[in-house]
């Protein structure tokens, strides 16, 4: 069982950042070197959408295109820990954001997504 706890939404105004953590508990990403650990977004009456991705084992990324150039995923590996960082944020990055981990390799689709976190709040302001 693979539990997941984010951290570190808040509110921020357009042009600033944020800096989210996942954290795994008990049996760690390193036990499953196919895992993908994903970032996903849900804001209000839309459908949860893709944000970015990275393979554990090796490091690949992935991005969405509406965050490319701005958020950066990178891992942890002591830590056991994977970081979202959001720069150039926008009034449309607001949103429910969802740590979640998968066991197939570099897949962006949210239904390969099998383990979840409770999600962090991102607000940005104009």
């Amino acid at each position: 069982q693979v539990q997941l706890v984010e951290s570190g939404g808040g509110l921020v105004q357009a042009g600033g950042s944020l800096r989210l953590s996942c954290a795994a508990s008990a049996r760690t990403f390193s036990s499953y070197t196919s895992y993908t650990i994903g970032w996903f977004r849900q804001a209000p009456g839309k459908e949860r959408e893709f944000v970015a991705a990275v393979r554990w084992s090796v490091g690949d990324t992935y991005y969405a295109d509406s965050v490319k150039g701005r958020f950066t995923i990178s891992r942890e590996l002591v830590k056991n820990t994977v970081t979202l960082q959001m720069n150039s944020l926008k009034p449309e990055d607001t949103a429910v954001y969802y740590c979640a981990a998968s066991i197939f390799r570099g897949t962006v689709n949210v239904d390969d997504y099998r383990y979840w976190g409770q999600g962090t709040q991102v607000t940005v302001s104009l």
